[in-house]
């Protein structure tokens, strides 16, 4: 019996075969990639659970952005009604500065028109004044200045008599 190569082969097969499974190769190839998929498991896991977090955190950032434009639109709203508030305030400030100085204006021209008044008053007094003074100095002669002291002399002595 002669013994071929594909016999030898074949029994060379049947050893290493042998050897793997003496050895425990198959066992330790199973073990690794059991291993490896529990690994894959748990980093599957993990992902599910990183990715869970991550929308939790997308829609507290979505919560607290739509806060915080809800909150920037109710500053700005704010920030309005405060500049008309302002500008009311202004324009009525504005308003009874401009009456103050209307008031004191007309206070002037009314001064300025009693000051005129009373200087033409004067004026007119003392223009009456000459006037009479002329016209008694022309009509004053000697008999009619004694007969004016003599009322005159008359008079005091009623009111001191």
């Amino acid at each position: 019996m002669d013994i071929t190569a594909t016999e030898i082969a074949f029994l060379a097969l049947l050893l290493f075969i042998g050897l793997l499974v003496y050895l425990k190769v198959p066992a330790a190839i199973l073990s690794a990639l059991d291993k490896r998929s529990a690994e894959i498991g748990h980093e599957l896991h993990e992902a599910r659970r990183l990715r869970e977090e991550a929308e939790k955190l997308l829609a507290e950032y979505e919560a607290k952005r739509i806060a915080a434009e809800a909150e920037a639109r109710a500053i700005v709203e704010a920030a309005k009604e405060q500049a008309v508030a302002v500008a009311e305030e202004t324009r009525q400030s504005m308003m009874a500065a401009m009456a103050r100085r209307e008031q004191q204006a007309e206070d002037r021209i009314k001064s300025a028109e009693t000051k005129a008044t009373d200087e033409v008053r004067a004026a007119a007094a003392e223009a009456a004044i000459a006037a009479a003074e002329k016209l008694i100095r022309a009509r004053m002669n000697d008999a009619t200045q004694g007969t004016l002291v003599q009322t005159a002399v008359g008079d005091l002595k009623r009111n001191f008599g």
